[in-house]
């Protein structure tokens, strides 16, 4: 097989034990809080856009194709 085209693939990636990411809130939702603050919102899993996405992936990926 020469390539695959892999939907979603940055979503299926997982964050290493320890490693917090914040960013923030995204459009629609409130950017304050109630004491003023801005919000931020913690992430779980690696998202589109975020630099350590691909990295991530990748390393969930490659441990699978050793064993294909």
């Amino acid at each position: 097989m020469r390539r695959w085209d892999f939907v979603a693939a940055y979503l299926q990636g997982e964050l290493q034990d320890g490693e917090v990411v914040y960013c923030h809130a995204p459009p629609g939702y409130a950017t304050y809080g109630a004491d003023g603050r801005p919000r931020v919102c913690r992430v779980e899993k690696p998202i589109y856009g975020m630099a350590q996405a691909g990295r991530r992936w990748q390393r969930s990926l490659f441990p699978w194709l050793r064993e294909w």
